[in-house]
């Protein structure tokens, strides 16, 4: 007959090896009930009893990482009716940090690590939360980039590189080192006010000091609450004491956070060398998809041939990451191709075709210069796989933001010189956030010629009844097809213009919103599309 003790789950683990989070009291033995002698005899079991002052090792339970911030708050207790008015909303929305704590998960520890290092308040670790809802490739209209949301000029002022290959604001690591020096700073330049410096984060240390002086000036109080700030600034500090509060006492505000334990959740290991991406998650047994959330800082195909030279990759992965990164010399890590320099090429041309830069064909070529000479063979560094693989580099986040579906007619606009973001809005009739969001850009991008961009245009119905999109019709349908632009002299009309560059009036007033209207005005600009085939030249 078999042998078998009646187990309490608790004891049930502890005989498997295991432990008890929170074991029972100590109770007298309990001796088999006849119910279980009779069920324990017809399944041929022999039961015998257990004494319950069998020892039991509780488990150490684990630290969560929600409460290792929660101790570390040094800015409860705001009371104010911004504060609360962002509370309902998040009240309202009770699945949204629960998705925000999933993409923190991976990023979390680093930072609270790096916030205790500095002995700064921990609220701060929940910046992120407002800042990008802890987005990697977060990208504002305010040309901000990564969970920090860093503008260009902030991020080389604290030491973000930004380069074609690598952008140090998306970097989580390097972000957050950046993040807190600045925010270090900020407190200092406040004399040790919190609420001036996270407001100085969001707008700027001198829009926050302009307002100061000018209560100062009025003879008014000069605490956050009292300002005259943007209107964005004032929401920006409520929604982070809101968050604490929520963060402080979850179940009072209807919220549920996953728990992240308070342990690395990634290792970085210094690779050395460029790598293609690619080959790094197949090293690591990972998918490319997460090399790139792990890695957000980098924009294309490989790692930055200047560096940094470091991976992240869960802790789980980094002892397998390292043994088959050993296998692999620098040399074999990056795949590389032979170019034979045609007649009229050159270096800028070669390199968007290869997907690389300039400086790194003439590094690896040894080239002083630009100069090359037809015959001439290049080696150049290329991707080991097609590009449409890697799904978060820079150029692919951007393919897919512009092929997303969208209400109106999709049109492509090649920049040509001159061109302005604003420009090209009013020329197609839409917004110029929109053309921005629609192109992965912020308005106040730089246009780089042979750019182009994707418009989804409003559509519109004309006088004949066919449907067209507004103001235009698509310009770059035919590669033969150009924009031009006329100023109009003394004795233009619609005819005379339409006849001579060979396009019909109608195109003409639609093209220029010309609809009821009579009569051109001498310096009057117009917009034209021609087909440069059908031009005389005159």
């Amino acid at each position: 007959m078999k042998r078998l003790a009646y187990l309490t789950l608790p004891l049930l683990l502890l005989s498997l090896g295991g432990c008890v989070l929170n074991p029972p009291k100590e109770e007298a033995a309990k001796e088999p009930t006849a119910n279980e002698m009779a069920q324990a005899k017809e399944a041929k079991i022999e039961p015998v009893a257990l004494a319950s002052t069998t020892p039991i090792e509780p488990c150490e339970q684990p630290y969560d990482l929600w409460q290792r911030i929660r101790d570390g708050f040094e800015l409860q207790g705001h009371i104010h009716e911004r504060i609360d008015g962002q509370l309902a909303w998040y009240e309202r929305h009770p699945r949204y940090m629960e998705r925000v704590a999933e993409r923190a998960e991976p990023y979390m520890h680093l930072i609270v690590e790096e916030i205790d290092a500095r002995e700064l308040p921990m609220e701060l670790a929940l910046l992120p939360v407002i800042e990008s809802a802890f987005q990697p490739f977060a990208y504002s209209h305010g040309r901000a980039a990564g969970i920090w949301q860093f503008i260009p000029g902030t991020g080389r002022r604290f030491g973000l590189e930004q380069t074609w290959w690598y952008d140090g604001r998306r970097d989580v690591g390097e972000s957050t080192r950046a993040a807190l020096e600045y925010l270090a700073y900020l407190n200092r330049f406040f004399d040790g006010d919190w609420l001036h410096a996270m407001a100085a984060y969001n707008a700027g240390e001198g829009t926050v000091r302009r307002a100061i002086r000018r209560n100062q000036a009025a003879g008014k109080p000069t605490d956050f609450w009292s300002l005259s700030l943007p209107r964005e600034t004032q929401a920006y500090v409520p929604k982070l004491l809101a968050l604490s509060n929520l963060i402080a006492n979850p179940p009072a505000y209807g919220q549920y956070l996953p728990t992240i334990s308070d342990e690395p959740y990634l290792a970085r290991i210094e690779v050395g060398s460029q790598i293609d991406l690619d080959l790094a998650a197949e090293l690591a047994g990972l998918t490319i998809e997460q090399i790139y959330l792990y890695n957000p800082g980098f924009n294309r195909w490989a790692t930055d041939p200047n560096g940094p030279h470091h991976l992240m990759v869960p802790l789980s992965v980094a002892e397998q990451f390292q043994q088959n990164l050993a296998d692999y010399p620098a040399q074999e890590r990056i795949h590389w191709t032979r170019y034979r320099v045609q007649g009229g090429d050159a270096l800028g041309p070669i390199a968007r075709r290869h997907n690389t830069t300039v400086a790194l064909i003439r590094e690896v070529n040894k080239l002083n210069g630009n100069t090359i000479r037809v015959g001439q063979q290049l080696i150049i560094p290329v991707a080991r796989t097609d590009l449409e693989r890697y799904r978060l580099s820079a150029s692919q986040r951007l393919e897919a933001q512009q092929n997303r579906q969208r209400q109106g007619q999709r049109i492509e606009h090649r920049v040509r010189e001159g061109d302005t973001l604003w420009g090209i809005a009013r020329q197609y009739g839409v917004g110029i956030q929109q053309l921005a969001q629609w192109n992965g850009m912020a308005p106040r991008d730089t246009l780089r010629p042979g750019r182009t961009l994707v418009i989804w245009a409003r559509q519109a119905e004309d006088r004949l009844g066919t449907i067209n999109p507004a103001n235009f019709v698509h310009p770059f349908e035919r590669s033969t097809t150009q924009r031009i632009g006329y100023t109009v002299r003394n004795g233009d009309s619609l005819a005379a213009i339409s006849q001579r560059f060979r396009v019909d009036v109608a195109s003409l007033r639609r093209w220029n919103n010309l609809e009821g209207q009579r009569y051109l005005q001498p310096g009057q600009r117009l917009t034209l599309y021609v087909d440069v085939r059908r031009q005389s030249g005159g």
